[in-house]
């Protein structure tokens, strides 16, 4: 879909302020991830069904079993987990 048509559509084509080069480069850097990794890859898709079903999967795969190199190869889901188990005594202990 091209930037021209998101207005069309009622989509906000950007969420920062003009010269912010922060507010869409997590977006850009994941749509990137995902058009390689998932919609090139096993395209062509027979609908818009497929897609939607595809991409729960990816999202599924990414935040949950994908091994991520800044994190030990750790799921990020995994190591999520593992950061609040170990912050959760300190935080009791501070609350009493």
């Amino acid at each position: 879909m091209s930037a021209e048509r998101l207005p069309e559509m009622g989509a906000v084509t950007a969420v920062g302020s003009k010269g912010d080069s922060y507010d869409n480069a997590l977006a850009e850097s994941f749509g990137g991830l995902y058009k390689t990794e998932l919609i090139r890859k096993d395209g062509p898709w027979s609908g818009l069904e497929d897609v939607e079903h595809a991409t729960l999967d990816y999202v599924d795969w990414f935040n949950q079993h994908r091994l991520h190199g800044e994190l030990d190869m750790v799921p990020p889901a995994e190591f999520e987990a593992a950061h609040y188990h170990e912050e959760a005594p300190a935080q009791l202990v501070v609350s009493r």
